[in-house]
């Protein structure tokens, strides 16, 4: 009934000119450019692991509205592959570009995923950046295919691992040997447990700081986590008031508590052994009264009197000054 009164309504010269008009529709949608991208259907007929893992991927969803499955799918970063289809396939054939190519110039690999990823807050530093300024582009650490967007070269071998997630510091692991070796000191950061990330101290796409921290020093940096070294102290530890890394080494050490040297060597770097004999104590060397055997302070645990070591809110009347209890 509906389809009747529309009939009428428009007469039969309308009814002309809208059935010419949708088959004027069907043939420019026929006639579609030759040298238009293919879609990954056409891609898959030679690239069919390729594209199955695109699909599960990030960029693969349709739900990613910014993704290359709403702008273009493979020819957002292989470039239009009709030329490619038409000869046939083959590799660089037709102008077809893969951006994880080692082949490919470092600059122009990042400056595909620069395209729909330059706005990014996080990337803001990248030119800056150590990793940039040392050939580093984005295919060394990700990959476009497949479900985890970070790269796995070597499988995973420490028995701390309790799951199935790929962590993060696998991927750094790849170029960062030196700092592997020294998270797997005993006393580190739970980075190879899975419980902080490289990222979560370091900004691996830039920074305007030393090492990519993501914070204007050290000492911030760590009190960020360890707020309750953070002070204001009344009585300030001078090396602990200007950098961390004076008595800690950060990603890990052979010594309790990510020490760089085991107390009292550390201490000695800095406080004269005259005070405190670095020589076994004897019936001839001990604290006052003389003849204080002191047999007791030999291995002289620095701690054990000096306990607020990072500082002291005591009054100096309480020898506060001296960080004790």
């Amino acid at each position: 009934m509906r389809l009747y009164n529309l009939f009428r309504r428009i007469g039969g010269i309308g009814i002309a000119g809208l059935i010419f008009g949708l088959a004027g529709l069907n043939n420019v949608h026929a006639a579609a450019p030759a040298g238009s991208p293919p879609g990954p259907e056409v891609c898959k007929g030679c690239h069919e692991n390729q594209v199955n893992s695109y699909a599960a991927s990030v960029h693969g969803q349709k739900g990613n509205l910014k993704g290359p499955a709403n702008a273009g799918e493979c020819s957002t970063c292989h470039g239009n592959g009709a030329a490619h289809v038409q000869a046939g396939g083959g590799r660089g054939v037709g102008g077809i570009i893969n951006p994880g190519s080692k082949s490919v110039p470092a600059k122009d690999r990042t400056a595909t995923c620069l395209a729909c990823h330059e706005d990014n807050r996080t990337l803001a530093f990248w030119d800056s950046g150590k990793h940039k300024k040392n050939d580093v582009s984005c295919s060394n650490c990700h990959s476009i295919h497949g479900g985890n967007i970070l790269k796995k070269t070597d499988p995973s071998i420490s028995p701390y691992v309790t799951t199935s997630k790929q962590l993060q510091y696998e991927t750094c692991a790849s170029c960062h040997k030196d700092i592997i070796s020294q998270i797997r000191k005993p006393s580190h950061h739970p980075i190879i447990e899975g419980k902080l990330k490289c990222s979560d101290c370091h900004n691996p796409h830039g920074a305007l700081s030393k090492a990519m921290i993501k914070s204007e020093s050290v000492n911030t940096l760590c009190t960020s986590c360890h707020a309750d070294k953070r002070g204001p102290y009344i009585h300030e530890h001078p090396p602990v008031e200007g950098n961390c890394l004076t008595c800690h080494d950060v990603h890990g050490s052979q010594h309790n508590k990510l020490l760089s040297q085991k107390v009292p060597n550390l201490c000695q770097d800095c406080h004269d052994w005259t005070r405190h004999p670095g020589t076994p104590y004897g019936a001839q060397r001990g604290f006052p009264p003389a003849g204080n055997t002191g047999r007791q302070f030999v291995a002289r645990g620095c701690l054990s009197c000096h306990n607020q070591i990072h500082g002291s809110n005591a009054s100096s009347a309480g020898r506060g000054q001296f960080f004790t209890r």
